[in-house]
């Protein structure tokens, strides 16, 4: 039978975190969930105490582990000690549907072995509306990590895990390569997203720049070039 390991990278989410953890509790099935698994990049908050102090009533084990900061590295870390079959990887200001863990069983046992959600953002902007509405569609260019995404295990290893030579644009990389091996689904239930950096940067401002790095790599620029262009353009406060 699958089972799924939740794998959710962090860096400074104390005020995030323990409600992301009590909702998947809530809203997921300890027949289907294995493992929640927190990796932690160096917080320098209250985000590891959070997670060892959590009250939560259930028999999914709940482990925290520790990595170099950066998401590819948090994520790849957190894949080497998953027991489960499939990996789900999720951001801590992301909420999937409820019973999102039957959801991707059901895919995988359809021989889906990679997807992820549609999307849509907590916020009534009508740009952010609209971007959303697009994540339904099952093109490339539409994709992102805030949607979250699952993969089996074998696959995930099949196509060489995640580059950790991104620092950002990790998530669409790793998408690119299941594309490519014709192993993308898009799961007709909404997740729920923070519209956080988009509040600290500007809607439009944002987008520009998120177009940019797009374009730029596009056209072959490389992982160390595209950090440094998010650091100098974008905003991101933890």
């Amino acid at each position: 039978m699958s089972k799924i390991s939740v794998i959710i990278p962090v860096y400074n989410e104390a005020d995030r975190i323990v409600n992301l953890l009590s909702y998947l509790v809530k809203n997921g099935s300890e027949k289907n969930i294995l493992e929640l698994i927190i990796v932690d990049g160096g917080s320098q908050d209250e985000t590891c105490t959070g997670v060892k102090n959590a009250k939560l009533k259930t028999k999914i084990h709940i482990t925290l582990v520790h990595s170099k900061k950066g998401r590819a590295k948090q994520m790849n870390a957190g894949a080497r000690i998953a027991k489960g079959s499939i990996l789900y990887f999720l951001h801590a200001d992301s909420y999937p549907p409820k019973g999102f863990d039957k959801l991707i069983v059901n895919q995988v046992n359809k021989n889906n072995l990679a997807g992820c959600f549609k999307m849509k953002f907590d916020s009534n902007h009508i740009w952010l509306k609209l971007a959303g509405w697009f994540t339904q569609f099952s093109l490339k260019s539409f994709r992102g990590g805030d949607q979250s995404l699952f993969v089996t295990k074998t696959l995930f290893y099949k196509v060489g895990g995640f580059n950790e030579t991104f620092t950002i644009y990790e998530d669409n990389d790793l998408i690119r390569k299941l594309y490519d091996c014709k192993q993308f689904v898009v799961i007709q239930h909404w997740l729920t997203t923070s519209a956080r950096c988009y509040n600290t940067n500007g809607v439009f401002r944002l987008q520009f720049h998120y177009w940019t790095i797009h374009l730029k790599k596009m056209f072959g620029a490389s992982p160390k070039h595209l950090n440094d262009y998010y650091l100098k353009h974008v905003s991101v406060k933890n």
